[in-house]
């Protein structure tokens, strides 16, 4: 992603686009953070609603195709009681425009979707109880199977052979990997992607597939307070990762993210996997693969940060939230090796792997 690529619309241009495709007047816009792509919070006057304003950038705007299956799955995910953002229809009916802006390199075309605006706050705000990180398991294998159900006339385009943040893609780091030139941290990255060819590689044969939501992460999950005073799951947001994958990959994707605000980083395996598995139990490879899978998305996210950083300086801070953490937990998980892991996440009290996937250490919160 270049850095002619990210949008960068005024405040004037967006209300333009809220006015003329929208038919919101007089709305108020504020921007929201983002990594490839440009959000606004956008409130209609007098009780009108609030929404969000999402700008695709101008490589992913590229492909509509991609575009309108991640479209329709936000709203079959909202009709199977998955609480999705869902997509606006414009004054003309459509649910997208590419639409032609001037953002400072030259007209550029850019996907534009106004999207409902979920109540709640992000996870990555609220103390992260076992029973919270039980949910956020549950909820990412209960998205991927409601997602296995959906039909649309072109899945095929998901399948994504050269997107980057796929866990079926992790040797296309190798491309990026000077990023780290310098950094300690490299050879571990390296050594990691060698595992994921040796290791994980001729096993994948046995994962079972579905669609990933790709990015469940700590600012794509929103929660609201129960009467009870606990937090409870009440908005998924940004499905601009989806892709054809594998259910251990979303658990993988889940748990990484979940390490990165908690006090003991290597604990979170456990209840996160226990509420995916809950649902969706692991088989022996998944199961296997699982430690190595958590170590490539801390890759992914540290090297194409890096890598970001050096195309958009300006946006560093944003860029690096999540690999600055992740780095130490990175050296951690690693330094600590599969079989001392997978002690946190599998063994109950000691005993044996085989008693793991039926041991639920907290109540099913949302039964």
């Amino acid at each position: 992603m270049s850095e002619t690529t990210k949008p960068r619309l005024s405040e004037a241009q967006v209300l333009e686009l809220v006015q003329r495709l929208y038919g919101l007047e007089r709305s108020t816009v504020r921007p929201l953070p983002s990594y490839d792509d440009q959000n606004f919070h956008v409130v209609a006057p007098g009780g009108g609603g609030e929404y969000v304003l999402k700008v695709m950038n101008s490589a992913d705007s590229t492909n509509p195709t991609v575009i309108d299956v991640q479209t329709q799955a936000m709203s079959f995910l909202q009709e199977h009681g998955i609480p999705a953002q869902t997509a606006v229809r414009n004054a003309a009916g459509e649910l997208m425009n590419l639409e032609e802006i001037d953002c400072g390199f030259g007209c550029q075309k850019f996907m534009v979707r106004l999207l409902t605006y979920l109540p709640g706050t992000t996870i990555s705000k609220v103390p992260y109880t076992p029973q919270l990180l039980y949910d956020v398991g549950k909820m990412a294998a209960r998205m991927d199977q409601v997602l296995l159900k959906m039909d649309h006339p072109h899945l095929s385009a998901l399948q994504r052979d050269s997107f980057i943040w796929s866990l079926s893609n992790v040797p296309l780091l190798e491309g990026y990997v000077y990023s780290l030139d310098g950094d300690p941290l490299q050879e571990v990255v390296k050594a990691v992607i060698e595992e994921f060819k040796t290791s994980v590689l001729p096993r994948r044969h046995a994962f079972r597939k579905c669609l990933n939501h790709g990015d469940f992460n700590d600012l794509n999950i929103l929660v609201q307070p129960d009467r009870g005073g606990d937090y409870r799951i009440s908005g998924v947001l940004d499905f601009s990762d989806m892709n054809s994958g594998h259910y251990v990959h979303e658990l993988a994707i889940a748990i990484m993210y979940m390490m990165i605000q908690h006090p003991d980083p290597v604990a979170v395996g456990r209840p996160v996997t226990q509420g995916w598995e809950s649902v969706v139990p692991l088989n022996p490879e998944e199961r296997d693969c699982l430690y190595l899978l958590v170590l490539c998305r801390f890759c992914q996210s540290l090297v194409m940060a890096r890598h970001s950083v050096r195309l958009q300086p300006h946006n560093e801070e944003y860029l690096m939230t999540t690999a600055r953490t992740g780095m130490r937990i990175l050296g951690q998980l690693w330094h600590l090796g599969k079989a001392e892991v997978e002690k946190v996440w599998f063994q109950q009290d000691g005993q044996g792997k085989g008693q793991a996937a039926g041991t639920v250490l907290v109540g099913d919160g949302d039964k």
